[in-house]
């Protein structure tokens, strides 16, 4: 299997990694955009598409978001199937054309929300699945220390905290708003709030709620950047009871202190993995994954208010 990587940063890595766990016979390009470029052990660098004449099974989008769109264009028109990394891109300029021709292509796109595969919320759509709930209000809340995301880096010159770059705290959280139409499906109306005023003192969006209107609920999504000790919870008030779902620490809790299940020693970086398995036995299989880029971008213009 060859597979493109556009974009060797953070993310990047953890993908190498999950495809080295799967132990996937592969070989690796990425896209450089520096001639000085660090290597990776395994990893073969370009510097121009142009330059690479092997035929590619997939590739792999993980730059920044505001070049998600030059990227996906190229090698759509290469008819390459993409796993995307969330968000799909960071702006709705041109959306139609790009969703058109992906269509047009019949090109095979996932976009990689890894949330999707954590066990707490496999769990929860399965029993929201089979029994019977009656919901009256969810909350999520999602919040973290932007300083301590990258430790060793300035963070004021990472693209998180920079608009022109695709940042922002609605984009970077962007699993939040896909995690709950996962779970829920798409709202009938949507409100939001999107600021950048607190202490961290950044050209990027550093606040976002979200207010969901369902026919019998209504959810409730605050993300930020500047919360010092990180938070990732949902809590789902039924009529009869209320379930909190702790991301970090892997566990459902309900009104009476129950555990309806836990992981403690589960690692999030263990949802990338299962993530590219799911990726690459669609793609053997020929099979259609979930979260293609046109459903993703039902997301999108959900998160920037559109």
């Amino acid at each position: 299997m060859k597979i493109l990587i556009v974009g060797l940063g953070s993310i990047a890595r953890k993908h190498i990694i999950a495809l080295r766990t799967l132990k996937i016979e592969a070989v690796i390009y990425a896209l450089r955009s520096n001639l000085n470029a660090e290597t990776e052990e395994g990893v073969i660098n370009i510097y121009n598409l142009d330059d690479l004449e092997v035929p590619i099974d997939f590739a792999i989008i993980s730059n920044p978001s505001n070049l998600h769109y030059l990227y996906i264009e190229f090698l759509a028109k290469k008819k390459i199937p993409l796993f995307i990394e969330k968000p799909p891109v960071h702006s709705l300029k041109n959306i139609d054309s790009l969703v058109s021709l992906i269509d047009e292509k019949s090109l095979f796109t996932y976009v990689a929300c890894n949330l999707r595969f954590h066990p707490c919320l496999i769990l929860l759509k399965e029993k929201l699945a089979i029994e019977y709930h009656r919901v009256n209000e969810l909350n999520i809340y999602c919040g973290s220390y932007l300083p301590e995301w990258r430790p060793g880096k300035d963070f004021r010159t990472n693209y998180s905290s920079n608009a022109t770059m695709g940042g922002g705290v609605h984009l970077d959280l962007f699993h939040e708003l896909d995690y709950t139409t996962w779970l829920f499906g798409f709202p009938e109306k949507s409100s939001s709030v999107l600021r950048e005023v607190s202490s961290l003192d950044i050209s990027a969006v550093d606040y976002a709620h979200y207010v969901l209107e369902y026919e019998g609920f209504t959810a409730s999504i605050t993300l930020n950047y500047y919360r010092r000790m990180p938070k990732r919870e949902l809590e789902i008030v039924f009529n009869d009871d209320t379930w909190t779902v702790d991301l970090i620490k892997n566990e459902i809790k309900n009104d009476s202190g129950e555990y309806l299940f836990s992981a403690p020693d589960y690692n999030n970086k263990d949802t990338y993995t299962s993530q590219l398995d799911y990726f690459i036995n669609c793609l053997t299989r020929n099979e259609r994954p979930m979260n293609s880029f046109k459903e993703s971008v039902k997301n999108l213009k959900l998160c920037l208010n559109a």
